[in-house]
Parts: structure tokens; sequence; C-alpha cells
């Protein structure tokens, strides 16, 4: 390979790459340079074009698929799938673990790459290397361990042990960190850089841009499928302000838009309301909890993971959760009974949900079928769906929502993340509810696209509807909501207006209460 001004070789170009679908131009004349040993953050919203990247790159879309040429360690890849990329060495790790849960550590690091003969495999060996590696990275645990007995950070170090079985050269991290906790994060993090020691080279692709100021040494921002900059660690800016202006193309000053909150009286009111697991019925999971919202508020829920807040709000909403729920609702000073779904959509309240692929959306289906899908009696007549009325709704909320797709008649899986929430939010806006309870609605999507569900928010409000968010984001909770309830272990341990919060004043609540729990 070519040796950068720095005597560092150049190990991957990727020059002019452009890589084209049906209607849409996914990556557009994308050029990259990484030297050996350094780790390069590739960061943009979703659908810039990142995954595409690496698919280009491992070989998932081959060699002739796409123009442009990638140069691995001095040599033009025409990588046909990706055992091709591997055996060069480049090895992708994606958030959704490959592990097979009920095989060991060791049987799993040597999946299809097996020591000794596929029908003779030297377990001995097998399990001595799987040792050695597991030890590189920072794992206590033995090879004759279970993958289902070990937490997701755990899982996400054993698939770089597996990498590292392969001989990798380039390690590519696709969102690594997505469904870890800041203890994993950090300690897989750091665990790159001890790799980097050892001259590994890496890219990390991610939008949490805390971990890749962390990290990288350069800094690629992906937009629309082009590449808009490099930055280089130690020459330039790399605060997170200017990471966001490249990656959405303006300065996200403030990054929630601004809102004049307008608000009335008393739309919703929980009195005592206490919800037990549904198998363990001894077990209090919503315990004795009281609060309100009003017209045109954005009331916050904030709380750590297992707190009971989506067990709350899925009791409240037609009890989808949940057994021997006692304590009362009142909607608009009336005393209301909610035992079902529909009986809760008929009173004007609605719950969307974090997990837009399990209970909020059918990704096999069109994106006009999943936006009429909770009221398709404003659609029928006589039960007999109207085609074109269904086909009207959904452009609307398309346009109304500013979804990005090419029809509705798109299914919704191939949507981004972002977007696919957009089509739930305009599932249940179309039941046109008066009070909204949001569980994480900005979950996994990128700052863009956040910034818009910001708004949608705003105008909701702004029409005298009642928003509950419910977000482990504290800079989210902060930014929008009126007013905000602390939960802990299923109890409210604290209610702060929005703008007295702050996030250790959040926190301390959280972890007070904690502390009192445990004494009592």
């Amino acid at each position: 390979g070519r040796r950068g001004p720095d005597m560092s070789k150049t190990i991957l170009e990727m020059n002019h790459v452009t890589k084209r679908f049906p209607g849409v131009i996914a990556l557009n004349d994308i050029s990259i340079t990484l030297n050996e040993g350094e780790i390069l953050a590739i960061c943009g919203e979703n659908g810039a074009g990142k995954s595409t990247l690496m698919n280009v790159l491992s070989g998932i879309y081959p060699y002739g698929s796409y123009e442009g040429d990638i140069i691995y360690d001095g040599e033009v890849c025409k990588f046909d799938k990706i055992k091709d990329s591997e055996e060069k060495g480049i090895v992708i790790i994606h958030q959704e673990l490959a592990l097979i849960p009920y095989m060991t550590i060791g049987e799993n690091m040597f999946l299809g790459n097996e020591r000794g003969h596929k029908y003779k495999i030297n377990w001995n060996e097998t399990n001595a290397r799987a040792a050695e590696l597991l030890k590189t990275v920072g794992l206590k645990e033995g090879p004759q361990t279970l993958i289902k007995d070990i937490g997701v950070g755990k899982q996400q170090l054993v698939e770089i042990a597996k990498a590292l079985a392969k001989n990798a050269k380039l390690l590519i991290l696709d969102e690594p960190t997505a469904s870890l906790n800041e203890t994993d994060s950090k300690a897989l993090l750091d665990l790159m850089l001890e790799l980097k020691k050892k001259g590994m080279t890496s890219i990390i692709i991610s939008h949490k841009l805390n971990e890749i100021s962390y990290v990288a040494d350069k800094i690629t921002v992906i937009r629309d499928g082009s590449t808009i900059e490099t930055l280089v660690k130690g020459k330039d800016d790399i605060t997170e302000s200017r990471i966001i202006k490249g990656m959405v193309g303006r300065e996200i000053a403030d990054r929630f838009p601004k809102r004049e909150p307008k608000i009335g009286e008393v739309l919703m009111e929980v009195k005592n309301w206490t919800v037990h697991h549904p198998l363990y019925s001894d077990r209090k999971v919503v315990d004795n909890v009281n609060l309100n919202v009003k017209k045109g508020e954005v009331v916050g829920i904030s709380g750590l993971m297992g707190a009971g807040r989506t067990e709350l709000a899925m009791s409240l909403f037609g009890k989808s959760y949940g057994s021997n729920i006692s304590g009362e609702l009142y909607i608009n000073g009336k005393k209301v009974q909610l035992n079902t779904v529909q009986e809760a959509i008929k009173n004007h309240l609605a719950y969307v949900t974090e997990d837009r692929k399990g209970n909020g959306l059918i990704l096999s289906n069109p994106i006009k079928i999943n936006t009429t899908l909770a009221n398709l009696d404003a659609i029928s007549r006589h039960t007999v769906i109207d085609k074109d009325k269904e086909y009207n709704v959904a452009v609307d909320y398309k346009n109304k929502l500013n979804t990005k797709c090419p029809t509705v008649e798109q299914n919704v899986g191939n949507l981004s993340g972002g977007n696919q929430q957009k089509v739930l939010l305009a599932k249940w806006m179309f039941t046109d509810p008066d009070i909204l309870i949001l569980d994480e609605p900005t979950r996994g999507i990128d700052v863009g696209a956040k910034y818009e569900i910001y708004c949608i928010i705003n105008q909701l409000v702004a029409e005298g509807k009642s928003v509950i968010m419910i977000s482990s984001e504290l800079p989210e909770i902060l930014g929008m909501c009126d007013r905000i309830y602390v939960m802990n272990e299923g109890k409210i341990v604290g209610e702060l207006a929005g703008s007295e919060a702050t996030q250790e004043l959040i926190m301390s609540k959280i972890l007070s209460a904690g502390k009192k729990g445990a004494l009592a």
C-alpha cells in the first residue's frame, strides 16, 4: 500500500463508490481513506447510506453491483460474498448479534471457522484458543459458558473475540452500543482503543456523538448517500454541534423546537393506580401512581429501564398490560372504565409504542394500510374499506409529517427508522386522540428525524391535545416537557416543573428513592 505523508500505510480506499437501487441512489460518489491502526467513525442520519456502504465493503453487495473501486491492502477487491472479505481480514459485527444462545461461547466463536476438521473438531484447541481470545477482549467467562447466560454487553465482546479468531485486520462495528448501557459501552470502546494499540484498524458506525469523539481518529460524515466531510481529531473541531451540522446540514443550535405553552385545564387524571405483574400476581409493577395531564401540555415520565413506565402506559391504554389493576381514571372530569384497547381509542386515548416492529407496525404491509389500521371505521362503509379514502388519508399524513418515501404503496419495512416512526404516529393521530402517550418516540432514530418528531409533538399540543412522553433520554425530557414525573420501581418519586428540572435533579430523585427503597 501507499504510505501517507506521516509514513502510515493506507490500508483501505473506497474510490468514487456509487450504488443504485431502483428509483434511489443509495451511495453517490463516496470516497474514504483509512490508514493502518486508525479508528474511523462514520456517522450520518438513518437512511444516509452508512449500512449500504458497509454492505458494499464486505461483499454483501458483490463486485459489479456498484460503481467505483475498493482498494484494500494495495489491491482492488472483487468480493462476491461476505466469506471473500473475511478471508482478507475484513470482519463486520452487526448490531443484531448473530450468536446462538444455547451454544457455548467457544462453539460460537469458531462456528463456520472450526478448528481441526468439520467432522472431527479439535475441542481442546478450540477452547484453548477461545480462552486466550476471551482474555484479550477482557471477558472472565470461560469458553464453556452458554451465550444465553451472559448479558448483551458481554455478547458484543464475544462477537469481537470471534472476529479476532478470524484474524480480523479491519474490524467494522455497526452501531455496536445501540443496546448497551453506559458501563458496557465504555468497556467496548476501551477495547477498541486497546486493539488499536496492537495495530488493529477499525470502522465504527454510530450516531452517539460522545462515543465517536471518544474513540475516533477521523470522523466521516455521510448525508444523503454522499461523503460531506472528514474531520480529523487534533486538527478539526469535533464537537457534537459541529458533527450535527454536518449530518443534517443545519445547525441545530437548539435541538428542540421552541414552543409557547398554552396550557388549559386537566384533561386526564389517574388516581391510586396499581398494577400487578401478569404472571407473578403478587408483584406490584405500578404502585399507587397519581398523575394528571392538562390540555396543551407535554408531560414527561422519566426513569431508568424497568421503572414501570411502559407498564403504566399500557395498563392505562385499555388494560393492555397487567393483572388485578386498581385505581381510578378520569377523562374530562368524568370517571371512565377502559377495559379494552377499543374503549381506550373510543375515549380518545392513544398509546404509541417504542417497539415499532413488535406491536406497532406490520412491516410487510404498505404505508397506506399501516396508517389506517387503528381506525378502519373512518375509511369504511358498512365494513367495506374504501381504497381511495385509505390512499388519500395515507398521503395526507405523509405530507403532514414529512415522511420520506417514494409512495404510500411502499412497504413500511423498507423505510428508515425515523420514517417508520412517523407512520406509527400517523396511525395513532388518525384515531383522532385527545391524549397521546408516546413511549420512547425517538429511540434509535437520527438527529434530523428526531427534530421533526418534536415539531409534530409541539403541533399536537398547540391544537390543545395532551401528550405524555416516556423517554430515557434526559436531554429530550428537559427539552420538550412542561412538567416531569420521575418514576422508580413502580412509584412516582418526584414531580418537577420543566423550567426547574435539570439532569442532576432528576437523577438525584431516582437515586434517593432507590436508597429509601433499599432501607425500607
